[in-house]
């Protein structure tokens, strides 16, 4: 043993703090989504659902997904596909790819697992998922929320998340545009 100076004990080895998870490990299949959001329930975690399309991240996006975690114990996000953006906002969307967009959001603190689906809606998934939180951004009213009803009918309740005036993915793009 190495000689240790002005010691009278052997120095002990710390135990290893793990690593967070890296980016692409949080993101999931709707399948593998579903094994986690129920495996989180059985242990009495709240399990809070967002979702959106998350173009060009922004700080609108993050007070918003830091809002809907403190409403629970992990957070799902939902992003669209590409395909499910270029339906929802026309032609030249999405600036960058799904997987690129579910990665940078993953890559956040808040945000406990990312889903990409394909549907114009996140319906399907919101019904997979059984979440006890849907949590929208606040220029969402509750009446165009997708999935309220279902969220409610199982007992869950559903947020409105405050909204950052001014603060848009598609004003930002035409701000970048004219320039």
């Amino acid at each position: 043993m190495p000689e240790q100076r002005g010691r009278s004990k052997p120095m002990r080895k710390r135990a290893a703090i793990p690593a967070p998870p890296k980016a692409r490990q949080k993101r999931l299949s709707p399948a593998r989504a579903r094994a986690a959001v129920r495996a989180a329930q059985r242990r009495g975690e709240r399990v809070v659902f967002t979702n959106g399309c998350f173009d060009l991240l922004h700080v609108g996006h993050i007070r918003c997904l830091e809002a809907a975690r403190r409403l629970g114990d992990r957070l799902v996000v939902g992003v669209n596909s590409d395909a499910s953006v270029s339906r929802l906002k026309g032609r030249g969307r999405p600036v960058v790819p799904a997987l690129l967009r579910a990665e940078v959001l993953a890559a956040l603190a808040c945000v406990d697992w990312v889903v990409i689906f394909d549907e114009t809606t996140p319906l399907a998934l919101i019904r997979s998922l059984r979440p006890a939180v849907l949590a929208k951004g606040g220029d969402w009213t509750l009446d165009t929320i997708v999935g309220r009803m279902d969220v409610e009918s199982w007992g869950g309740r559903v947020v409105r998340l405050p909204e950052l005036p001014g603060v848009h993915t598609t004003r930002l793009l035409a701000r970048i545009r004219r320039r």
